[in-house]
């Protein structure tokens, strides 16, 4: 149940042309913004720090729609209101210039989020920035960390993946009202990030998205959050906006490498250039975090590094370097396989399927193809859930290999 000073703050967040500021002065002047919102012409004009303008504005009142509908939207969708003056409104978020005055949030918002990373990239994300995104993510969440990003396409998606698929926890930051989902291709993530984290924003729960919205909701990504880490980004991307937002705010900014042929590693290496923190690992990131988080992280698990730039020289050391093993210790029809042929955990039925038919030290995707029976489409896209998840890795020649 809405209490009523709870419903009038979420009534001045109606109205069009009303700030934060406003509504902190009005606060201070009249004790609440019940008060507030029943002030006469006569008393606003007593006001100091109110031009005319915004006193014909809180006069007059011109909401986006009623409050009554507001509430039932809040009631429909099952939202939680949180206002800046709740006690259970995030630390984090509470200390930076601009906090939204109301947070409307499906899921759950807990204080272990305070541990919390935001990841964020290009929404056109390349096979690699969508493989590093998604491993540093799923690294993350196994050691305790919250992951907030924006629920877009691209780096966002893999972002909230990987930490969903990690048994973790991750907090989508909305660009419009949360009866709205966008983009409608994210609608199968909604539910798991609910019982998972949250979908969260500032914005009244029938706000349409639109591209002004976006920026402004950015700095809540990086507000609530110990630190921003950039995977991919040209010079334009909205992420850069998000990096430096966190920087103003006194947070983290990493940022990581990517190709360096490639348009969208042009932002996160002039980020490197200005100073960001370059992370190769998830440690990388870890160590720059303060004390009193370091404290609260999990124990580390085996994990491999962050980046798997696939250039030949690196995929030749790996072949290399897996041959001279096998070679050192065992002769080929000697190696022992158990390791290897012991599907991961967590694994879907197609994936187990095709993890199991690529074989010691590596198989082509045509012999996989036609040992599992499966179009060369499923194939191909199950092997890349696989290199998402660090269980497989793709060697010239559309060669694959289990990761030990």
């Amino acid at each position: 149940m809405l209490s009523n000073e709870t419903i009038s703050l979420i009534h001045f967040n109606l109205i069009q042309g009303v700030g934060l500021k406003t509504v902190q002065v009005l606060r201070d002047v009249f004790g609440t913004a019940e008060r507030a919102l029943q002030a006469t012409p006569n008393e606003l004009a007593k006001v100091d720090g109110l031009s005319p303008a915004m006193r014909e504005v809180l006069i007059h009142k011109p909401v986006l729609y009623p409050i009554e509908r507001e509430l039932e939207l809040i009631e429909t969708y099952g939202c939680r209101v949180l206002t800046l003056y709740d006690e259970t409104y995030p630390t984090l978020l509470k200390k930076i210039d601009t906090p939204p005055l109301i947070l409307y949030i499906r899921g759950e918002l807990t204080r272990e989020d305070s541990l919390s990373i935001a990841l964020v990239g290009s929404r056109n994300a390349k096979d690699y920035g969508q493989k590093v995104g998604y491993r540093l993510s799923y690294q993350l969440a196994q050691r305790g960390l919250t992951v907030v990003s924006g629920f877009a396409k691209g780096i966002d998606t893999s972002a909230h993946r990987g930490a969903l698929e990690a048994g973790g926890r991750t907090i989508a930051v909305m660009g419009n009202g949360l009866s709205f989902i966008y983009p409608a291709t994210n609608r199968a993530l909604v539910e798991k990030i609910e019982a998972s984290g949250a979908l969260i924003s500032e914005f009244p729960i029938g706000v349409k998205p639109r591209p002004r919205n976006f920026p402004r909701r950015n700095r809540i990504i990086s507000g609530l959050t110990l630190g921003t880490v950039v995977v991919e980004a040209s010079n334009r991307s909205g992420a850069l906006i998000t990096a430096r937002l966190a920087g103003e705010q006194g947070r983290e900014v990493f940022a990581v490498p990517g190709e360096i042929f490639s348009e969208l590693s042009t932002g996160t290496h002039k980020l490197i250039n200005d100073g960001a923190k370059l992370i190769n690992t998830v440690d990388d990131l870890l160590s720059e975090l303060p004390q009193h988080a370091l404290s609260q992280i999990q124990s580390p698990v085996p994990a491999s590094p962050v980046l798997n730039v696939e250039t030949e020289s690196s995929q030749e050391s790996t072949v290399e370097k897996r041959d001279t093993k096998l070679t050192s210790t065992h002769p080929p029809s000697e190696v022992p396989q158990s390791t290897q042929s012991i599907p991961p955990p967590n694994l879907t039925p197609d994936e187990k399927t095709v993890f199991e038919a690529i074989e010691v030290p590596s198989s082509h995707i045509d012999t996989i193809v036609r040992t599992t029976q499966l179009s060369i489409s499923q194939v191909s896209s199950v092997l890349l859930m696989l290199e998402l998840k660090g269980v497989v890795q793709q060697l010239p020649g559309k060669q694959f290999t289990k990761v030990s």
